[in-house]
């Protein structure tokens, strides 16, 4: 395969019409950290982004960040810390489930639109981008947005950006907001709950008023700094006095259920940035599910799949139940099994790890209805008509 490693906007550009003239499709990559999710590219060369790194404008008191899109994840949020600042979408590290070293990339967070723990309160990566510079599969330079949340067009382009996995444009800058880190947080415990009863339990906590940030369970416990057994995990954000308050109210609300623990600052921390990684699936060996659904058919979506044969060896819930991970037995995804259950409960499941064999004859992404698949169809006809771009990635 070919390599191709432009270093500049005009570089990228050269780059994307040489592959439109000469009908040569391209698989894009910032440091190819994500590259073991979608199904693989069949390109005969690759566009790579890694040249295209660095922070050109950081503006703290206006909140808002501009890089290019190969600019690693860690630098960036190396650079906002030490302004007591975050992306407050929590892009995840993809080297813990898809097994490699590098942390991931701007531009590769916006292009699978990245949601951590915290989504519930703080959206995903499509909420915070405010604009971006991207040549399409036209070979065209266009931009949208700015430094500001609303472009002067009215027409989102970067919510549809996110989340296309380089299938429609090249982005070659990235502007997000981020957001003042919380003074701290504590993380609050609850055992000896069954699975149903901790699920329904992380559901009434997502209603209550005491601004809970991400709401967890983990059935078998025992990972981290957590105990063994069934655990619901809520974590608290903000001033240390307003923590601990918050916190001796859930206590009152939810202690004469279970055993009550807490997690203090850093162990909190720890926590959810490994529920960020899908750490506590990642070390299995087969393949692994991101299933999205309501949050009251969390538990039951897990019940009726293993009930249907499916060899689920560990999961655990996110966003107060309605982000399921399931890491299987074996390599083989049991993706009919999966999605006929999920069916019936209605949501999205996504394979996002599996060998490369699996993923060349497995639908990795769910299936869309007729309509939205014709218009998906449709707005990769307008930004890439020639199919240059990532083909295949998506399916």
């Amino acid at each position: 395969m070919d390599i191709i490693k432009p270093r500049d906007e005009d570089e990228v550009l050269a780059a994307v019409q040489s592959a439109l003239l000469s009908e040569t499709p391209l698989e894009v990559v910032g440091h190819g950290s994500k590259r073991g999710l979608g199904h693989a590219v069949a390109a005969a060369a690759q566009l790579d982004l890694s040249g295209l790194s660095g922070v050109d404008l950081y503006e703290p008191t206006e909140l808002v960040l501009r890089a290019k899109p190969a600019t690693p994840l860690d630098e960036i949020e190396a650079l906002l810390d030490a302004h007591s600042q975050e992306l407050a979408f929590e892009p995840m590290n993809p080297g813990t489930l898809w097994r490699g070293n590098r942390t991931g990339t701007l531009g590769g967070a916006v292009a699978v639109n990245a949601g951590g723990p915290r989504r519930i309160k703080a959206g995903a990566a499509r909420d915070h981008v405010l604009g971006f510079r991207a040549v399409s599969g036209r070979g065209d330079i266009f931009k949208s947005g700015g430094q500001v949340m609303k472009n002067v067009t009215g027409y989102d382009l970067s919510k549809l950006m996110a989340g296309s996995h380089g299938t429609l444009a090249v982005m070659t800058e990235v502007t997000v907001k981020v957001l003042p880190k919380a003074e701290t947080e504590r993380t609050f415990l609850m055992y000896g709950l069954d699975e149903a009863a901790a699920c329904a339990a992380l559901r009434e906590a997502s209603g209550l008023s005491y601004e809970t940030s991400s709401f967890a369970c983990l059935p078998d416990g025992g990972w981290a700094d957590l105990p063994p057994g069934c655990c619901l995990a809520l974590r608290l954000e903000g001033p240390a006095v307003s923590v601990d308050t918050r916190f001796e109210d859930l206590v009152a609300h939810f202690g004469p259920r279970g055993n009550v623990d807490d997690l203090g600052e850093a162990a909190s921390r720890r926590l959810w940035a490994g529920l960020r990684d899908a750490a506590p699936v990642a070390d299995v060996a087969g393949p692994v599910w991101r299933v999205s659904t309501a949050p009251s058919a969390g538990a039951a979506f897990v019940a009726d799949v293993r009930a249907a044969g499916v060899p689920v060896t560990r999961w655990y819930y996110d966003w107060a139940g309605g982000l399921v991970w399931l890491a299987l037995e074996g390599s083989e995804p049991h993706a009919a099994k999966v999605r006929e259950t999920l069916a019936r409960h209605g949501g999205h499941a996504t394979l996002v790890r599996a060998d490369d064999a699996v993923r060349a004859t497995t639908p990795v992404f769910h299936p869309q209805p007729a309509p939205l698949a014709a218009l998906s169809k449709r707005i990769k006809a307008s930004f890439d008509p020639a199919g240059i771009l990532n083909p295949g990635r998506v399916g």
